[in-house]
């Protein structure tokens, strides 16, 4: 079995390796770099770095009353003012320190006018925490906020599947949403990785191929109000185009699903990808419907717990390319369609088990787009 690129989760099975400087292109961007870390090693850092510069001007502070003879209390001459009252040893300067960078204040221990340093140094010690304090406090927001975790409330089928849809195979998965608040300008695209071997005998081991999910006629952009289905339509410039069941069974690749779209609350762009191998492709099933109207209370009620079911269906087990020579006049404009004429207040619908059945009243006509190309009507 071929093993994943891309986890049902999302995650990329892909590690780099031999990478020339790579500490150095890490630093350069730092502040990304500190936002992909894991939690523990955030929090560590965060904290790491507030307690070195606590006791980095701790030490400036114990220097520059140990220079101005402020700690030998003993041999203090007549009307000595120290650099900073209430500063005797390290542990003092510490929470003189402490004070400084986050203006607590506790009015104890304060800079004179003796020492024009200590002046210097205060000034010093309020931007380095102010600084200090923005680049932390910024990243600890930019992790919270990273758009990445709303893709854990994105819901793929587990499987795929293959059947007929409007007289074509189609390939389908189905897409959810959790949350209330919806994606903005969602929208799907994929691609199938597998070997090829070029003409020239050139082997690509991970050559891929779009899979067209209707950007042509923008039905790749979804509106995830309820689960929807997404539908590949199996055509020549598929890449299922000359697979059969048999194929498929045999068949080596992995087809990468990848949704993005804009989160209505934050405004971030968010993506969520999940990836199918051939044994999560089912042929001749399709989807369970989810979605039920509700009587007694007017809403349309979500199952999630059908969310993952799948139907058998009627399905040809050949390929596409051979379905269409089989017949070569089922494409959409020749197809035959029938149409009801009658009355709109005349139509009725009767609940069954695939949903709502249209009933058509007594002395409707049907006219066939066959029967109008001959020129009569049934």
């Amino acid at each position: 079995m071929r093993r994943r690129l891309v986890y049902k989760n999302g995650e990329c099975n892909v590690s780099h390796k031999h990478i020339r400087k790579v500490k150095r292109h890490y630093l350069a961007d730092i502040f990304t770099t500190l936002i992909d870390l894991k939690w523990r090693w955030s929090l560590i850092i965060f904290t790491m770095t507030f307690v070195t510069t606590w006791l980095f001007f701790a030490f400036i502070w114990w220097i520059i009353g140990l220079t101005h003879g402020d700690f030998d209390t003993a041999n203090l001459p007549p009307g000595h003012s120290p650099c900073v009252d209430a500063v005797t040893d390290f542990p003092t300067a510490f929470l003189f320190s402490l004070e400084t960078q986050h203006t607590i204040g506790y009015g104890g221990r304060a800079v004179t006018s003796e020492c024009p340093e200590a002046m210097i140094m205060v000034m010093i010690q309020s931007i380095t925490g102010t600084l200090v304090q923005a680049l932390m406090t910024g990243m600890i927001f930019a992790k919270l906020s990273r758009p990445k975790k709303r893709a854990e409330t994105l819901m793929f089928s587990r499987n795929a599947a293959i059947c007929l849809r409007d007289g074509a195979l189609c390939l389908m998965f189905r897409i959810g949403d959790m949350r209330s608040s919806h994606l903005i300008e969602a929208h799907v695209r994929g691609m199938v990785v597998r070997r090829r071997v070029t003409r020239e005998g050139e082997v690509l081991p991970l050559d891929n191929q779009d899979v067209n999910f209707g950007f042509d006629n923008g039905t790749d952009r979804l509106l995830i109000i309820w689960p929807v289905i997404v539908i590949h339509k199996i055509d020549k410039t598929s890449p299922f185009w000359r697979m059969s069941k048999a194929d498929l069974d045999r068949e080596n690749f992995e087809l990468i699903i990848v949704l993005e779209g804009t989160i209505e609350s934050t405004g971030m762009t968010t993506q969520a990808r999940t990836s199918y191998l051939p044994g999560e492709i089912l042929w001749g099933q399709r989807l369970e419907r989810l979605v039920t109207f509700q009587r007694e209370d007017g809403e349309y009620q979500v199952d999630y717990s059908r969310f993952e079911n799948t139907v058998p269906v009627d399905t040809p087990i050949v390929s596409a390319k051979e379905l269409a020579a089989m017949h070569p006049d089922s494409d959409s404009d020749s197809e035959e369609a029938e149409f009801t004429l009658m009355r709109a207040d005349s139509i009725q619908t009767s609940d069954t088990e695939d949903g709502e059945e249209l009933l058509l009243p007594e002395g409707s006509t049907v006219i066939r787009m066959s029967d109008m190309r001959n020129g009569s009507k049934k």
